[in-house]
């Protein structure tokens, strides 16, 4: 079994006395990990909210009612906790009234979830994104030489578990979460009213994976409106299909202030996407595979790992650009990503003499397991 990094985060919390609410895109693991936390915790409850009976038991309880079902258990793990109705005054009961009870709470829609439970769990719960399986997972799991040989599987076919366990039907298996379960959670959350246009949109956005998004223009190719166009991108990325790089700007004055720069979490969603999983020496977008690989990769550790940097990408007017900045307290970190193993990037003369970045790096092929891991 593969272990989740993210599994230690959930537990250092747990000791803390907050409970937990663990959020990300449906099929990364969430329950397959939670199951065997319960299964290795003594004293463990395991609810699954798909249950009618569960679900009666948790909605509109009282504290007596939930102390008598309740009481004798330290842990107690409620999963698909969006499909109860009023579910956050319920945990705020459990957490308020049975104060030696840790919770761990998810679901598979983090849009409703998160929602639901945002104001009654106010300084209550520590919120915790999963998202698929990580570099550096498998790392642990199989070593590094192995992971570095399937290096290209990983470009063209992404992280998650699924695909990881059977590779064989890697393909269908991504067409089925992308036609399933991507827009899903949007749909079950807001009135969609233009659902072909969230499907463009998504496709759009893949094909423009590293670029820097307009919603006007976006708005001028899709036949919409920038305001409709920024409500969908804001519900891929509550959803975690997507997630976005603002531009950095402080103190230069031809610097871009406002752009955006969109990613895919998972590879291979994006390619399913856009239908192409043509092997990378046939494929004209090699270097956005790599980009988006690697910037998902960083994303996930640093998820994993409880960083919490702000990240940009930087450009001016002149096109001078650096692919990904970090700001640690204060601190910068500049990065190029190069699929080709021979292409070293040379980093702006001008944003290094003005900002003094600690440290300044092209990622390839060779080196990027120091930048995920």
């Amino acid at each position: 079994m593969i272990t989740r990094i993210i599994r230690k985060r959930i537990e250092q919390t747990l000791s803390g006395k907050k409970a937990v609410l663990l959020l990300g895109p449906r099929q990364v693991g969430k329950t397959t990990m939670l199951t065997d936390i319960h299964t290795m915790t003594p004293g463990s409850l395991f609810l699954d909210c798909d249950e009618p009976d569960v679900r009666a038991l948790l909605t509109d309880a009282t504290s007596t009612s939930l102390r008598a079902f309740l009481g004798s258990d330290r842990l107690v793990i409620i999963d698909e906790a969006q499909r109860v109705r009023n579910i956050g005054l319920t945990l705020k009961l459990i957490i308020d009234k049975l104060k030696d009870l840790r919770l761990i709470i998810s679901g598979s829609s983090a849009l409703e979830l998160s929602n639901d439970i945002s104001e009654p769990l106010t300084g209550r719960k520590t919120e915790i994104l999963m998202a698929g399986i990580s570099y550096e997972e498998m790392e642990l799991f199989h070593g590094s030489l192995e992971e570095t040989r399937l290096l290209e599987t990983r470009l063209i076919y992404g992280m998650y578990p699924e695909i990881i366990s059977f590779p064989d039907r890697a393909e269908q298996s991504l067409r089925e979460l992308t036609s399933g379960y991507l827009y899903k959670d949007v749909f079950n959350y807001q009135d969609i009213r233009k659902p072909e246009l969230l499907h463009n949109l998504t496709e759009a956005l893949a094909r423009q994976v590293g670029m820097e998004v307009s919603y006007n223009e976006l708005a001028k190719l899709l036949y919409s409106d920038p305001g409709t166009i920024g409500r969908y991108i804001q519900l891929l990325e509550k959803s975690m299909v997507i997630f976005r790089l603002r531009s950095f700007s402080r103190n230069l004055r031809n610097e871009l202030k406002k752009s955006r720069k969109i990613y895919f979490y998972d590879n291979g969603i994006r390619n399913a996407v856009l239908g192409d999983f043509r092997p990378v020496s046939l494929r004209s977008d090699a270097g956005m595979l790599w980009e988006n690989y690697m910037l998902s990769e960083r994303l996930k550790y640093n998820m994993n790992h409880g960083h919490y940097y702000n990240t940009y990408f930087w450009r001016t007017k002149q096109q001078q650009e650096i692919d990904y900045i970090e700001d640690r307290n204060g601190q910068l970190s500049g990065y190029e990503f190069k699929y080709g193993p021979n292409k070293a990037a040379r980093f702006s003369k001008t944003f290094t003499d003005e900002y003094k970045p600690a440290r300044t790096e092209t990622v390839n092929v060779f080196n990027y397991r120091n930048f995920v891991t």
